[in-house]
């Protein structure tokens, strides 16, 4: 009963800090769990884990359109010094004068014919001729313009479909690749931050631990300053010697520099804390348990306990199996092997995409050349064979599947030292309780110690020196006892994270 109102008492008196105006501003009132949330806010390395997962979720996103089908737009200008020209000059010249040729030969065969006619027929037949010379003359020229082609200005552009039909299982393979990317990302946060909740709960418990020393050392140095008070009302009386003084004071001086190596050390684990949960080092904060009278309670560790904690050591492995972030990891990055293995072998197969599109150019051929633009549909099927490429692509398989095996070694060998650690921590756990109740015992017994001795003090039946080596006693007992206590926070906490339950 005494406990509980003990343990009520604190709680107000916390309660009442948190609502003092001054107390407030001067100091924070910090709890585990506010500490856990402060750190894995603030942590660097989980907001890295954060980005990553945020990553490999964005790429797997992209694997995804793989496979659906894929539309390019493309288009061009170019302008040339000379244009292309599918006639050459020769051609062009006589196209161009192909009247007037052809009239010459006609006349030449004719000449016999014409020079026996009358003089006006020969005139009207000259007229003729030469119209129809030109007539031809112009038709000729308009086949060497309609050839001309005028590519000095070019403008192309183009819309195209592809669509994967078949690819070797590279498209499966990297989409696996993408989900197994995430996964792992996802089992990467979660070891960070059951990284950092184990780190934390250490350097809040070292906090608590050294807070509790100070008191101890407070509550030796006040013991023995009250013995040396004695003495020296003895040495006064008569009735001790000035060798006693100083072998009190030689006491009082070691446990004044056990409390100075204290604070120092409370110091610098409160700003290891204060690093961790992201706030200023030099910020006073007050640990919720730093007044708390026993961390680890009464314990009892009997036989049968322990035999039960050894049966239940292999279902402890089973679920260190099943929630070790880290065996997740390896595991994830077997898969990566095997994937990118498949990924490999497609190198080797064929290849088939559909594709279609609209392409369109000016100058265009499609009703001879003309200066607009013009288009045409395509559909088609492309096909990619491998057929020789010296190896390349069994070399690169033999390798990933060597890198695979690695990765198995690799998880196997880490299924093994967690199943080492897992029994490992069961063993701490409870050796440390064991090592609670035997501290609780001591205490009790360097209580009465002190107490027997203080009284045989006073009556003058024992000497300043038993006196001493109770307080000694009674001081090392009591640092026991917080050992054994914080001992007992911290195996559990080890437990948790070699069984991967750490919340």
């Amino acid at each position: 009963m005494n406990t509980k109102l003990k343990v009520m008492a604190r709680a107000v008196i916390l309660g009442l800090l948190v609502l003092l105006p001054g107390t407030a501003g001067a100091q924070r009132i910090l709890t585990l769990d506010s500490c856990r949330a402060m750190a894995l806010r603030n942590n660097k390395q989980m907001g890295v884990a954060r980005m990553k997962q945020e990553v490999s979720a964005n790429l797997r996103k992209s694997a995804r359109t793989a496979y659906l089908p894929k539309v390019n737009a493309m288009g061009g200008y170019i302008w040339t010094s000379k244009e292309m020209s599918l006639l050459n000059d020769e051609q062009k010249v006589m196209l161009s004068n192909m009247g007037t040729n052809t009239t010459a030969k006609l006349q030449d065969a004719l000449s016999p014919l014409v020079a026996s006619l009358p003089v006006e027929a020969q005139a009207k037949m000259a007229q003729d001729m030469a119209q129809f010379a030109g007539a031809l003359n112009n038709v000729g020229t308009s086949i060497v313009d309609g050839f001309r082609t005028d590519t000095r200005n070019m403008m192309a552009g183009a819309v195209t479909v592809t669509q994967p039909v078949f690819m070797g299982g590279a498209i499966i393979a990297a989409n696996k690749i993408a989900d197994i990317n995430e996964e792992m990302a996802a089992n990467s946060l979660e070891m960070k931050r059951q990284n950092t909740l184990f780190n934390i709960d250490q350097a809040y418990w070292q906090v608590v631990s050294l807070r509790h020393k100070q008191t101890l050392a407070e509550s030796y140095l006040a013991l023995v300053k009250k013995l040396k008070d004695d003495v020296q009302k003895m040495i006064n009386q008569g009735v001790a010697t000035k060798g006693d003084g100083l072998s009190v004071s030689v006491r009082v001086n070691e446990a004044e520099m056990a409390l100075t190596q204290v604070q120092d050390g409370l110091a610098l684990s409160k700003m290891l804390l204060c690093q961790l949960c992201g706030l200023p080092l030099n910020e006073e904060v007050t640990l919720a348990d730093e007044a708390s009278d026993g961390l680890g309670g009464e314990v009892a560790v009997t036989q049968q306990q322990t035999q039960q904690a050894d049966v239940t050591a292999t279902g402890d492995v089973e679920t260190a199996t099943a929630n070790r972030p880290e065996l997740k990891v390896l595991q994830n990055t077997v898969d990566l092997s095997r994937q990118t293995t498949n990924a490999l072998k497609a190198g080797n197969l064929p290849q088939v995409l559909l594709t279609g599109g609209y392409a369109v150019s000016n100058p265009s051929a499609f009703n001879g050349f003309e200066k607009k633009f013009a288009g045409m549909w395509n559909v088609g099927v492309v096909v990619r064979v491998p057929v020789w490429n010296w190896g390349d692509v069994k070399y690169k398989v033999r390798a990933s599947k060597g890198a695979t095996a690695m990765a198995n070694l690799e998880l196997d060998e880490a299924r093994e030292l967690i199943e080492l650690q897992v029994n490992q921590s069961n063993f701490k756990v409870n050796e440390a309780q064991k090592k609670l109740a035997m501290a609780q015992a001591n205490v009790a017994n360097a209580d009465e110690n002190l107490r027997m001795a203080n009284l045989a003090f006073k009556e003058g039946t024992a000497s300043h020196t038993t006196v001493m080596e109770a307080q000694t006693a009674w001081n090392a007992a009591r640092s026991q006892l917080i050992d054994a206590e914080i001992s007992v926070k911290l195996s559990e906490v080890e437990l948790q994270k070699a069984l991967g339950t750490l919340q």
